[in-house]
């Protein structure tokens, strides 16, 4: 028998998120600063693709041990929202991993399509688009019955308010 859980709306995961991006820029970086110290990188475009790679592995690392420790970053633990299995446990190694990696495509179709877009019409700036992008995980949720991600149903893992539960003692 499946636990019981209610589903955090989706402002309180859009604030989250936004949260999130705040520790992220962190984390992308002070990885970014050591990639450059130890390739001696003088620019942004040097070594495109293994700074690509790195950042998203940095990314990952930084989710995976968050997740896998409680269920939690720190913005979840702000907002009292904490990722789950089927069960109610905290999700395994492999299933953290495979939530990480289907988390991506929405968004790079979406970095993707700006930059058709950009192309097409000639203007640079519709370039700007792209910091909609993330959101674009969002729209799963108005499909899903249980408001849940696509990356959170391919994966079997949920988001679950945690909020605390009140006790009331009954008066003696």
């Amino acid at each position: 028998m499946t636990p019981s859980f209610t589903t955090p709306g989706r402002w309180r995961r859009f604030a989250c998120m936004m949260y999130e991006s705040i520790l992220l820029f962190g984390v992308i970086f002070t990885s970014g600063y050591l990639f450059d110290t130890l390739t001696q990188s003088r620019s942004g475009l040097d070594l495109r693709h293994v700074r690509q790679v790195m950042l998203f592995i940095a990314l990952g690392i930084y989710f995976l041990l968050c997740w896998r420790k409680v269920g939690q970053t720190l913005p979840m633990k702000t907002w009292n929202i904490r990722l789950i299995d089927e069960q109610g446990h905290i999700p395994a190694l492999r299933t953290l991993l495979l939530r990480y990696i289907l988390l991506w495509p929405l968004p790079l179709l979406g970095a993707l399509l700006v930059q058709l877009l950009s192309v097409y019409t000639g203007y640079a700036s519709t370039d700007l688009l792209i910091v909609f992008t993330p959101f674009l995980n969002f729209i799963w949720t108005w499909f899903d019955k249980d408001q849940q991600f696509l990356h959170d149903r391919l994966s079997k893992t949920r988001l679950i308010d945690a909020r605390p539960t009140r006790v009331t003692s009954a008066a003696t």
